[in-house]
């Protein structure tokens, strides 16, 4: 269904997102879900500094999958 159907609470909803791969797609899934402000990414790449590059959006760079692991919701 359309966002505009979803009850109030389910929208304004705030989230916590781990992103394991942070390429052409993942990065750019990142960048834009934190375009709004709403909610926030914890990233994680086998280069630490293009995790570290997503901190200029507002992302939290994890420095090991173990470090990631913690966030309930995970995309890879």
């Amino acid at each position: 269904p359309a966002v505009e159907s979803w009850p109030k609470d389910v929208k304004e909803a705030s989230m916590e997102l781990g992103f394991i791969g942070l390429g052409r797609m993942g990065g750019n899934m990142v960048q834009r879900l934190l375009r709004g402000g709403e909610h926030q990414a914890v990233v994680y790449d086998r280069e630490l500094s293009v995790a570290k590059s997503m901190e200029q959006f507002g992302a939290r760079a994890a420095a090991s999958l173990e470090d990631l692991v913690a966030v309930r919701r995970l995309f890879s």
